[in-house]
């Protein structure tokens, strides 16, 4: 049984970039449609695919992104912040900057998720989920 979803999806990303894979795949939710979407929007991500099983639960294909010429992968570092035994949350004021702004932190927010800047600027504090650089 697994406790905690994001946590798992990001050790699945995680995995499959050190092994150096194309294409991973995870259990779909909501939350992780939204983290997906987020990393494909900032670049970290060469594309995702929702599929739908009928009557369960569904899957995302995520397909990784490497540096044409020396291959390294985009996703140098994915980092859960937030656990289920000790929440981080941050105000407005007080978010989180990743690499000196290089990087990005995803926060699950009231207005729902998104990157530390985009909460910033519309002024909603919330749960830090993860760092991505």
């Amino acid at each position: 049984m697994n406790t905690d979803p994001i946590a798992d999806f990001l050790t699945r990303v995680r995995n499959a970039v050190q092994a150096g894979h194309r294409v991973v795949e995870v259990p779909a939710s909501k939350i992780k449609k939204d983290i997906t979407k987020i990393l494909f929007d900032q670049g970290y991500i060469l594309s995702y695919k929702f599929e739908d099983d009928n009557g369960v639960q569904g899957t995302i294909k995520i397909a990784l992104k490497y540096d044409r010429l020396s291959k390294d992968p985009v996703i140098k570092k994915i980092q859960r912040v937030s656990k289920p035994g000790l929440r981080k949350y941050a105000n407005s004021q007080e978010m989180p900057r990743v690499l000196n702004g290089l990087g990005i932190a995803i926060v699950s927010t009231s207005h729902g998720v998104m990157t530390a800047k985009q909460a910033k600027a519309e002024n909603v504090g919330g749960e830090v989920l993860c760092y991505v650089y």
